[in-house]
């Protein structure tokens, strides 16, 4: 699968922990990233991780536009919401979209860990019960 990792600065370090705790099961995917939060989890962990712009750069839109070419599986984007963003209208604009075209995307710790327990368990890959070409899930 395809994941992307983003964190606001003040998430960065927690993000660098769970890629750390879950490098086990990550290492098994394609990594993308912002700049910064790429750099850091590269730094660490030594995993192979594509990395875009910053989010306020625009790393964020590229991130998006892979989602609406259908090239994004997973988005971890860790959020600090209780610090006002400069680039609020990105972020927005991702979490939109990964709303629009179903993506799995965990924007705290907890729902995080909660996707990557489920990947690893191989439940997360909700593309093997949708319609073909019709990205809703099916009724059960």
């Amino acid at each position: 699968m395809k994941i992307a990792l983003i964190a606001h600065d003040r998430k960065k370090d927690l993000m660098v922990k769970l890629v750390t705790a879950y490098r086990p099961i990550l290492e098994k995917h394609q990594l993308f990233a912002t700049g910064t939060t790429g750099s850091r989890i590269a730094d660490a962990t030594g995993l192979p991780i594509h990395r875009f712009k910053s989010g306020p750069l625009g790393g964020d839109q590229q991130i998006g536009a892979m989602i609406s070419e259908d090239e994004m599986d997973m988005v971890i984007f860790l959020r600090d919401p209780l610090a006002a963003q400069p680039h609020e209208p990105d972020v927005t604009a991702l979490i939109r979209l990964s709303d629009v075209y179903e993506i799995p995307l965990a924007t705290n710790i907890g729902t995080a860990e909660i996707l990557l327990r489920g990947l690893d368990a191989g439940f997360a890959d909700f593309r093997d019960v949708v319609h073909e070409g019709d990205r809703r899930p099916i009724s059960i």
